[in-house]
């Protein structure tokens, strides 16, 4: 005796293999796009290690790297200690200030939202500015005295943002509108400083806050890589809460999430994450707001691919970008900030049109 399966029961469970499929399909689709954006971020660090006043074959990089005792002394010594620290750094601090935009973006709901947008930058440079100009001296190496200033400077920024957030509720309204008026008044500070600064400490305080990569190094380095990895971990383990967020306070508090708490630690990691990177290398602007927004056409708001895109995105940007400020005039480092905000003006006025485009 043959028993049958009645078509009524039998069509949800197609409906619903079929809807399991599809989410797997997507689902390797932007692995896919992740995997290429990662790609992309591995060949401009490649580029950037090559270019240079001295034309360095790739072959000879790859030597000096991992055979060190195939090339000469002066292809190790400007691989080993020049290029190959500063062109880690970019992929870092890339990933590094990518991977904070995207979170402010999705805290604050807003696509404009970056480490700009709560003064975090602004807060940086002040507090830099304030230590060539005072004579500071918290640590005896001038470098990283310079880059704990910036450092403490914006997470005080960041500690005054999520103290009044708290005290007033945690919205992001509250967030965003503290955040601009910190920015102006840390502007205006380091303004003060500038015009009372002396030349050397007024080109000295200019030159940071345009950001370079010359400063480089391989323990700077290494502190920005426990910064992002320690980061990693919250992602993972925040991703569906910051994708439930994005539907709405409402509904990510239905799903028991702890709206505020989620939005003010989240809050804090990026902070970090961009405190790090801006105190190591200055100024860099629309790395942390095009890179997000790379990733989201590629991926979209799922946060357990947007934020691996918008790390990867913000990596392969920097990058790029320090790559191309190598090769505009040879010999020459141009300040990689300048060439992020010429490519990022017109790169992020295309996606706004691309945007609109896509929504009417």
């Amino acid at each position: 005796m043959t028993t049958q399966v009645s078509p009524t029961l039998q069509a949800p469970d197609d409906a619903r293999q079929a809807a399991i499929e599809s989410y797997r399909r997507r689902g390797r689709k932007k692995a896919i796009s992740i995997a290429g954006l990662i790609a992309a971020a591995f060949a401009s660090f490649i580029f950037a290690v090559v270019v240079g006043p001295i034309d360095i074959a790739p072959a000879d990089v790859f030597n000096a790297v991992f055979r060190p005792e195939l090339v000469g002394e002066q292809t190790r010594v400007v691989i080993q200690t020049l290029r190959l620290p500063a062109a880690v750094m970019a992929v870092l601090c890339g990933a590094a200030l990518g991977l904070a935009g995207g979170q402010m973006q999705t805290i604050l709901d807003n696509p404009l939202a970056e480490p700009f947008t709560l003064g975090i930058s602004a807060a940086a440079a002040f507090g830099a500015a304030l230590s060539i100009v005072m004579g500071w001296t918290v640590i005896a190496n001038p470098q990283f005295n310079l880059a704990l200033m910036a450092a403490l400077s914006a997470l005080i920024a960041v500690t005054i943002v999520a103290g009044a957030s708290v005290w007033r509720g945690a919205t992001a309204e509250s967030m965003i509108l503290l955040g601009i008026a910190l920015s102006f008044f840390f502007q205006a500070l380091l303004s003060l400083l500038q015009y009372g600064a002396n030349i050397e400490a007024l080109q000295q305080i200019v030159f940071w806050t345009m950001g370079s990569m010359q400063r480089a190094n391989w323990t700077a380095n290494i502190i920005l890589a426990v910064v992002v990895a320690a980061a990693i971990p919250f992602c993972i383990a925040n991703s569906w809460r910051l994708t439930a967020l994005r539907l709405g306070d409402d509904r990510a508090a239905a799903l028991g999430i702890d709206v505020k708490r989620l939005r003010i630690t989240t809050l804090l990691v990026a902070s970090f994450l961009a405190a790090a990177a801006v105190a190591f290398t200055g100024i860099i602007g629309f790395v942390g707001l095009v890179g997000p927004h790379v990733a989201r056409m590629l991926v979209g708001e799922d946060q357990k691919y947007f934020l691996p895109g918008a790390a990867a995105a913000g990596a392969m940007l920097l990058s790029l970008a320090y790559a191309v400020s190598l090769s505009i005039i040879p010999g020459l480092a141009i300040p990689i900030g300048i060439i992020t905000s010429l490519v990022g003006v017109p790169f992020f006025v295309f996606l706004i049109f691309t945007r609109a485009k896509r929504r009417s």
